[in-house]
């Protein structure tokens, strides 16, 4: 059975993320941010819907730009829920979460430490890598921020079960922190 791919590779024009093969994405968003509005389903609502089965897959064949932010955003949501695991309740969580996306001791793709350096492309130039970062941060606050909704269905209990199970799980055998390293 194949891994699930982005369909935003067939079904839009992705722009390119600076120089990089990555691709920029609309989101439904309220952060601040790069990356373009939309009021449909986005890149974000693709990764959380795909992580489950996509988590368990040792090789992903990469088929645009749209599916290098796809992965990127299963790399992320790992370390969330490895965060999560820690969260007495939605609030913590939230809170957790939201301190994650701002951390910069997340590597972007070039960086030494980002796990698949050989299938994106580092940013060229100082502005490049600023646009890179800044979109990457966008995206993962609206990630975090939409975990947290599926994660805590009742916000005064800790996370469910259906998705701490995954905290543990490397996709592609890889994470974006080397594992036993705490964020």
């Amino acid at each position: 059975m194949p891994a699930y791919h982005s369909k935003f590779d067939t079904e839009m024009k992705v722009l390119p993320l600076g120089n990089t093969n990555m691709g920029k994405l609309p989101i439904r968003t309220n952060f601040k941010g790069p990356a373009p509005q939309t009021t449909q389903e986005d890149v974000i609502d693709e990764a959380l819907a795909y992580f489950k089965p996509n988590i368990f897959f040792r090789e992903f064949e990469i088929k645009g730009p749209a599916d290098r932010t796809m992965i990127y955003l299963i790399f992320y949501i790992t370390e969330c829920l490895r965060k999560l695991l820690k969260s007495a309740n939605k609030t913590a969580g939230q809170k957790d979460l939201y301190a994650l996306a701002l951390s910069h001791h997340l590597p972007i793709p070039g960086e030494n430490g980002f796990p698949l350096n050989s299938m994106f492309k580092a940013p060229p130039t100082k502005q490049d890598e600023d646009e890179m970062r800044a979109y990457l941060q966008q995206i993962r606050q609206e990630l975090g921020a939409r975990l947290c909704e599926l994660a805590f269905p009742d916000p005064h209990a800790g996370p469910t079960k259906w998705w701490i199970c995954f905290a543990r799980r490397r996709f592609m055998d890889k994470g974006l922190v080397r594992q036993g390293v705490e964020l």
